[in-house]
């Protein structure tokens, strides 16, 4: 049996927002949110006391985990582990949730697990982490530059993985700015990166040529310094034990903004006007999916 607690508790103190209202989004949000995060190992940040209090991240299911959630033991460095000869992990585990149903989605967030966050590869049934199946590149702003730089950097992205045969979808953060995904399930399986060291590798090599041929507003280097004005391309979250928070997902801001998937049409607007995108809360990514559907995919 699962029960909810202190349902008038406020978590976001800027709009108001109540656990319970939080619960209700995730509740609505879960049939396109649940396909995000199935087969996937789920790393939360808990925010117990709200927004405005501290928050931490949480890999291993935590004491008291109910018996009929689903985990899987995966090893500490994501798939770094020998597959070729089913060889065993060498760093140690890590007992994550895995998110497959409502029932599940609902206690994580009773805890105040604002934030779901997951790997670009999923795990059997057994909990071996299988080859990854998409890749993503974090499009992080750097002050002045803001979700207009984003979206002109992303079509150079889309165009640049477009040339390697991968479509790609865009994803607002919901924080500074934008992720773009590409589905590595649809490339023949001989061209497809057999693991996390091969997606990252794919993935730099696109942020560093974009580097060389735009530099003035792109950068591949993670060093804060040299951020200013220019759209960072983070290629690292591709990493075996790296996350990004999962698409329809809430963040931790000041107001209840989520993950949104855009169409291609959102951004070529957003590139050509400043002031025509922006982050969006949890009751307008409501009321784009009552109005559109899933929108995750709809451009690839």
């Amino acid at each position: 049996m699962l029960r909810l607690t202190n349902l008038q508790k406020v978590l976001y103190p800027v709009t108001g927002t109540t656990k319970g209202e939080v619960l209700d989004y995730y509740a609505r949000i879960a049939p396109v949110l649940l396909p995000q995060l199935r087969d996937r190992a789920v790393t939360r940040v808990r925010w117990p006391h709200g927004v405005g209090g501290q928050s931490f991240f949480e890999k291993n299911a935590p004491s008291g985990t109910p018996p009929w959630v689903r985990t899987a033991e995966v090893s500490t460095t994501g798939s770094r582990r020998a597959r070729s000869t089913g060889g065993e992990p060498e760093d140690g585990t890590i007992r994550f949730p895995v998110v497959d149903d409502l029932a599940t989605l609902t206690w994580l967030v009773n805890l105040a697990a604002l934030e779901l966050h997951v790997h670009q590869w999923r795990v059997g049934r057994s909990g071996r982490s299988r080859r990854p199946d998409r890749l993503v590149i974090d499009l992080d702003p750097g002050d002045p530059a803001g979700l207009h730089e984003c979206c002109v950097v992303a079509l150079m992205v889309r165009e640049r993985l477009a040339e390697r045969g991968m479509a790609t979808t865009p994803v607002l953060s919901g924080s500074k700015g934008l992720h773009l995904y590409a589905d590595l399930d649809a490339l023949p399986r001989a061209e497809a990166p057999v693991d996390p060291d091969a997606s990252t590798a794919l993935a730099r090599e696109v942020a560093e040529d974009l580097q060389r041929s735009h530099g003035s507003l792109v950068t591949a280097t993670m060093t804060k310094q040299r951020r200013g004005g220019k759209v960072f391309l983070d290629w690292s979250q591709n990493a075996g034990s790296k996350t990004t928070v999962a698409p329809y997902s809430l963040r931790g801001r000041d107001r209840p903004f989520a993950a949104a998937p855009l169409t291609w049409d959102e951004v070529e607007d957003g590139a050509d006007d400043p002031l025509a995108l922006e982050q969006m809360t949890f009751d307008v990514v409501l009321d784009r999916v009552a109005a559109h559907g899933d929108l995750y995919g709809v451009s690839r």
